[in-house]
């Protein structure tokens, strides 16, 4: 009888491990994907891909004990090797050839050249050959510069005593109403995939005070724009006993810096590879939802057109105003018309026409949209029969609030809107792994 004890120990090394260790001048095994290989005659260069970046092998003619003729590009390889400085190599080292070994290698050429540092291609061309474009360094550094920022999300929150939560994305009904939903026939029911996580994170409150959710959400708008995705990851919280709307900005501003630091500590790599500058979240300027119009309309000559919402030329003017008054490429945008928000958002009341609530635009954006909501069961009901709702559609929603719930407040960040600003990319796809608009169901 066999058992299993654990991770077993491997031969083959990583990059970390090498840089940490004293490996110079000894033999050890690494594997890896054959980026590139650089025939030079006598000498060629190898260089492996790993999930931690480049490694450059040396092979010599004579002294490999193998010939290179036949290896291929993107061929899975477990190479042996002297591990020997070099200050012009990735890393600082590389791996002198003793032996390789092909795990298994490509059927066809390849239809991108992935191993070059810009594929010089159409975004069109990258979606649609995803699983080789991501091959490439600068694609791969886009995504890993995501994952830091969801690490962030996650160890900030954590720091601050909230619970992550996974709340069901086929439900009975949308949170934010509407028609924007995707229709599905569950057993003969009618059901919808989840446009936010809106009820249960609120639900959610009144069991762990403070929760947070990192999951797709849905949502069939036939946008087909350069900022919209019928599928995107929304970065979700949801605070208990708060004293205002300021509260849930404030805990967001607290991520933001929390994770630009991670990411100028931890990525400094892939910051270095896309030429990443990142933003000082120290201070972020905060504006009413009319003031933010008259301002730009006064420096801008722009006239308000819409008095109820906030145009996309608008949100950049805003982004451009607040960036040459005060060097700030964040900016709060508050109090946004209550007929432009759901039903469960808390009303201003000093005036009810306006909400506590809230957007972050970032370099003219909007990335989040967030605010205080209702918390009393006879308010919300309120507010539901002026806008003539039926209580019934979502009796298990008020469920929570006929057994008490303390103020609270929430937020949900656009991750790949985020990402894409980072970055400054001019297409949200640039930073979706797999992109899911009006037009892309594949890859």
């Amino acid at each position: 009888m066999e058992f299993l004890t654990g991770v077993k120990e491997k031969e083959t090394k990583g990059i970390r491990e090498l840089l940490e260790g004293d490996y110079e001048g000894k033999s050890v095994k690494i594997n890896g994907a054959v980026h590139s290989i650089r025939d030079m005659g006598d000498v060629a260069f190898v260089i492996l891909r790993k999930s931690e970046g480049l490694v450059q092998c040396v092979y010599e003619e004579g002294s490999s004990g193998f010939s290179i003729r036949s290896l291929k590009e993107e061929s899975a390889v477990e190479v042996t090797g002297v591990v020997a400085k070099e200050k012009r190599a990735p890393w600082g080292f590389e791996i002198r050839l003793q032996e390789i070994r092909v795990l298994s290698e490509p059927a066809q050429v390849l239809p991108l050249a992935v191993n070059k540092w810009k594929m010089n291609t159409s975004l069109e061309t990258k979606l649609a050959l995803r699983p080789v474009s991501l091959r490439n360094v600068r694609e791969r550094a886009k995504f890993k510069l995501q994952e830091g920022i969801v690490r962030g999300f996650r160890e900030f929150l954590f720091s601050q005593g909230f619970t992550e939560i996974r709340t069901p994305k086929i439900v009975s009904r949308g949170a934010e109403g509407g028609a924007n939903v995707f229709k599905l026939n569950y057993f003969n029911k009618k059901a919808e995939l989840g446009q936010s996580p809106q009820f249960y994170k609120q639900t959610m409150v009144g069991v762990y005070d403070r929760v947070f959710e990192a999951a797709p959400v849905f949502r069939a708008e036939k946008h087909n724009t350069t900022r919209h995705l019928n599928e995107y990851i929304s970065l979700d919280f949801e605070m208990g006993y708060i004293d205002g709307f300021e509260d849930v900005m404030a805990m967001e501003t607290g991520f933001l810096q929390y994770t630009m630091e991670l990411l100028n500590r931890d990525y400094k790599r892939e910051l270095e590879i896309l030429e990443v500058k990142l933003p000082k979240p120290e201070r972020i300027p905060q504006v009413r939802f009319d003031r933010a119009k008259e301002l730009v309309s006064e420096k801008y000559n722009r006239k308000i057109r819409n008095p109820f919402d906030l145009e996309p030329e608008e949100e950049a003017l805003i982004g451009r105003y607040f960036q040459e008054e005060y060097d700030s490429d964040f900016v709060f945008v508050t109090h946004y018309p209550s007929k432009k928000r759901p039903f469960y958002a808390m009303d201003d009341p000093e005036d009810n026409r306006f909400t506590l609530s809230f957007d972050l635009l970032y370099k003219g954006l909007e990335i989040t949209t967030g605010g205080q909501r209702i918390h009393e069961y006879e308010m919300i009901l309120e507010k539901m029969a002026r806008r003539n709702m039926d209580p019934e559609e979502i009796r298990d929603y008020l469920m929570i609030f006929q057994y008490g719930m303390p103020p609270h407040g929430g937020l949900g960040i656009g991750l790949e809107r985020l990402t894409m600003k980072l970055l400054d990319e001019q297409n949200v796809r640039e930073t979706t792994l797999f992109p899911r608009d009006v037009t892309r169901l594949e890859p």
